[in-house]
């Protein structure tokens, strides 16, 4: 199992006529998680791009407990629970500073193949990179 811990301050223009986090949001902040928990990896999504390797969504599930607000700090915890192969599937939990729970969610994205445009297995360099959280 591979877990990784990011954060982000909500700015303004994130926030809705209520203060809240505009729904839409979280899908974004998604994003930057799992962004930045394979840059951890040592591999970027560029760098599979470059490889001919895109990582399109297929799946986005989300749940909202409390609302976020302008200028809140929060901790997104990423999960990977499955080796990835064709598909990789990222948990999220987003917590406020207090360490209350205000979202969880889901996505699940496919190894694409850029020239044939069809599912692929994970590059071996990305799964040589998950070796450590997964084993062999």
């Amino acid at each position: 199992m591979f877990v990784h811990e990011s954060t982000i301050r909500i700015r303004y223009a994130e926030t809705d006529q209520m203060g809240y986090v505009y729904y839409g949001n979280y899908a974004s902040f998604y994003e930057v998680a799992r962004t930045e928990m394979l840059r951890t990896t040592g591999i970027t999504y560029r760098q599979l791009e470059e490889m001919g390797v895109m990582m399109p969504v297929m799946d986005l599930t989300c749940k909202y407990y409390h609302p976020a607000r302008y200028d809140d700090l929060i901790t997104i915890k990423t999960t990977i629970k499955e080796r990835p192969n064709v598909r990789l599937k990222f948990e999220y939990e987003i917590f406020n500073e207090q360490g209350l729970l205000l979202n969880t969610g889901s996505t699940q994205l496919v190894f694409v193949d850029m020239v044939r445009n069809k599912p692929c297995r994970a590059p071996q360099i990305f799964q040589e990179k998950m070796e450590p959280y997964f084993g062999k």
